[in-house]
Formats: C-alpha cells, sequence, structure tokens
C-alpha cells in the first residue's frame, strides 16, 4: 500500500481527494490536514510513502516546513497541487527537495498516476504548469528592496523595520515608496500577498 498524507485547506476539496484516493486498492490515505503547522509531527506519528500538498500553503513560512518534514522523512516523497496561477511558489519550492507538481484543473486518474510514478522514484511535473513557470514574471525589487518587504510583512512599523535593518525611518520610507512604485500595489500589505504569490522572498 501506498500512504498518503493529504495536506489541502478547503474542507470540501480535501474530502473529495481523499475519496477519490481511496477507492484505489494500492492508495491509503493516512491522514489529513488543513494546514502545514502538524505536517512533521504527523508524518512522525504515521509516516507517509507520499505527501501530497496544496502549494498555496507554501506561503510564508511553509517552505520552512515542507522542507523540515522531507529532512525527517527521507522516504517521503512530496507532491504538490498547483494551478496555472501559483508559479512563482513553485520556482521556490522546486529547489527544495520536491518531487513533483500536478495541476488543480488535472483529472482524478492524473494525480493518481503521479502519487505511483514518484514513489517508483520517477519526478512528475504537469507540463501546463512547466509553461507557467518559465514565463512566471521575475521580481522588479532589489535584494534590499526584498529584504525590507520581508521585514514589514510582519505589520510593524517603518521605525521598526527600520530599527531591525540598521536603516533610518526616512531611508525604509523611501525603500517602501519604490517598492510600491515598482509592484503597482496600493499598500504595504498588497505589496506582500503581491511578493508572496509571486514567490519573490527567499
Amino acid at each position: 500500500m501506498i500512504r498518503i498524507l493529504l495536506i489541502e485547506p478547503m474542507n470540501l476539496l480535501r474530502g473529495a481527494l481523499a475519496a477519490t484516493l481511496s477507492l484505489e486498492e494500492d492508495l491509503d490515505v493516512v491522514a489529513e490536514l488543513d494546514t502545514l503547522d502538524q505536517a512533521p509531527a504527523m508524518a512522525r506519528a504515521v509516516p507517509p510513502d507520499v505527501a501530497v500538498v496544496n502549494v498555496a500553503l507554501l506561503a510564508g513560512d511553509g517552505l520552512d516546513t515542507i522542507a523540515r518534514l522531507t529532512a525527517e522523512q527521507p522516504g517521503c516523497a512530496t507532491l504538490l497541487l498547483a494551478g496555472p496561477d501559483d508559479s512563482g511558489l513553485l520556482n521556490r519550492a522546486l529547489t527544495l527537495r520536491t518531487d513533483g507538481v500536478v495541476g488543480t484543473q488535472a483529472a482524478p486518474c492524473e494525480l493518481v498516476r503521479g502519487i505511483r510514478r514518484l514513489v517508483r522514484g520517477e519526478r512528475v511535473i504537469d507540463a501546463s504548469l512547466a509553461v507557467a513557470m518559465v514565463a512566471a514574471p521575475r521580481s522588479p525589487l532589489s535584494p534590499r528592496e526584498l529584504n525590507v518587504l520581508s521585514v514589514a510583512a510582519s505589520g510593524v512599523p517603518s521605525t521598526e523595520v527600520a530599527a531591525e535593518l540598521h536603516l533610518s525611518t526616512g531611508t525604509v520610507r523611501n525603500y517602501i515608496s519604490a517598492i510600491l512604485r515598482k509592484t503597482g500595489a496600493r499598500n504595504r500589505l498588497e505589496a506582500v500577498r503581491l511578493a508572496e504569490g509571486a514567490g519573490w522572498f527567499q
């Protein structure tokens, strides 16, 4: 049996995926989660062969969590579920030990086939998503601007951002203005969401 850890935030979709996978004689969904937080602990409790993860969960510190899971469970392959708008996150995720990606528009049989291929040691990359990843927009922000934005992402005021980065408050405001101009965002929060969605944060 191929043991599967399913991590999907939408209850309805998670239930449908679990039901579909469980219809296969060689697949067993051993655990379901709606967030990545508990994934490493769950994988220790019920070691899976494949973790099926919605790529949207990799935003923020999700990449660190999935990296920890794969480090602790070297026998567990990681299969991401992603749409064409997730190319930025996918590009970042594939720099880690991510073994495959299947599109959310794929037929259920494609997901099943992908899981089986991963267990055989093959890499699985959805062709349509590969094209989207190549065409994904590159960051217009400098490394320093991305650094400022990543600190500002926590919602702290410019004075605290300045203190953490050893900059003046005026310099931080200038960086934020440049970030908004380059991204077309209306405010810091929108710029953060844009950067996270595009996978610009390292």
